[in-house]
This record gives C-alpha cells, sequence and structure tokens, in this order.
C-alpha cells in the first residue's frame, strides 16, 4: 500500500501530496491519544506546578511588603530615636554650656575675694611697715634731736626724762608741720 498519493492539482502548480486514508485515521487516533494522555497527566501536573509557583510567588510578594512593612516602620523608630538622641545632645550641651558659666563665675568671684584678701594684706603688711618705720625713724630722730640738743645745751641729755619729753615735743612740732604743709 502506498502511503502517499500523488494528486495533480487543478491549478497546474505541480502535483500535491496526500497521505494514505488509513494513515490519516491512524495518526489522527494516534494524536487524539496523545491529546487525552496530555489531558489527562501532563496538563494537570503542568498546572500544580504553575499554581505552586504562583502561589511561592505571591507569597513572596506578601513576605516582601511584610519586610517592607517592618523596614519601614524600623525606619521611623531610628529617625525617632536619632531625634530623641539629637535633643539629649543638645540639652547636655546645654547643661555642660550653663555649667561652663557657672564655674567660670565660681572662679572669677573666688579670684576676686582672693584678690581682694591680697590687697587687704598687702595694705595691713604696709600700714605695720610704714609704722615701724616710723617708730624707727622716730627713735633715730629722736636721737639726732637728743644730741643736737645736748651740744646747743652743752649737757648730756640722754637719761633725762626731760629728755625725753623734748624729744616727744619736738616730735610732735615737726608732724604738725608736715600735716599743715600737706593741706
Amino acid at each position: 500500500m502506498a502511503l502517499l498519493q500523488v494528486v495533480t492539482a487543478a491549478t497546474g502548480d505541480g502535483p500535491i501530496l496526500i497521505p494514505a486514508p488509513a494513515d490519516l485515521i491512524w495518526g489522527s487516533v494516534s494524536f487524539l491519544i496523545l491529546i487525552f494522555l496530555f489531558w489527562k497527566y501532563v496538563f494537570p501536573r503542568f498546572n500544580e506546578i504553575l499554581k505552586e509557583r504562583t502561589e511561592k510567588i505571591e507569597g513572596g510578594i506578601v513576605r516582601a511588603e511584610r519586610a517592607q512593612a517592618e523596614a519601614d516602620l524600623a525606619l521611623k523608630k531610628y529617625t525617632a530615636q536619632m531625634e530623641e538622641a539629637r535633643a539629649e545632645a543638645s540639652a547636655i550641651r546645654a547643661k555642660a554650656e550653663e555649667q561652663r558659666k557657672a564655674m567660670y563665675e565660681e572662679a572669677k568671684s573666688e579670684a576676686n575675694q582672693y584678690k581682694e584678701v591680697e590687697n587687704q594684706r598687702f595694705q595691713d603688711r604696709t600700714k605695720a611697715e610704714i609704722s615701724q618705720a616710723s617708730l624707727q625713724l622716730q627713735k633715730e630722730v629722736g636721737a639726732l634731736a637728743l644730741e643736737l640738743a645736748s651740744r646747743v645745751v652743752g649737757e648730756s641729755l640722754k637719761d633725762d626724762a626731760r629728755a625725753r619729753s623734748v624729744i616727744d615735743q619736738f616730735i610732735a612740732d615737726l608732724e604738725n608741720q608736715a600735716s599743715q604743709a600737706g593741706k
């Protein structure tokens, strides 16, 4: 039996190859059996695999959206913590500045008190030195005055109470003259 029949085309283009009718029937039945087997076994498995992949992809999208929401929440918390930390740092800097100013004022106050104490000590020491110098000067002037008076009078006046009164009178006169000259 011939598998192919050669038929001449009515248009005159050349021969057309047509399979034999038995081959067409067996080929069609085989094709239908293959379609049935694909429909029964392959397509359900293929649909199942597609469904699983779809679920995985959708689950992945849901997980990604959930992870994105968690990341956004974490970012908001982080931003809030950063703002809180900045505010706290600013408060610490302000407090430190206040403490620095207070310490500066305290040190300045202590320095002024120390200066006043030292000035008072200096003035007291100066007064003591002036008093001591005045006493020493009085002794020396008294001794000079006594010696001068002894030469003028021609007698020794060193041990006499009168000599002391003369010296005191002489110094008092000198102080009066100095105070009148200063006015």
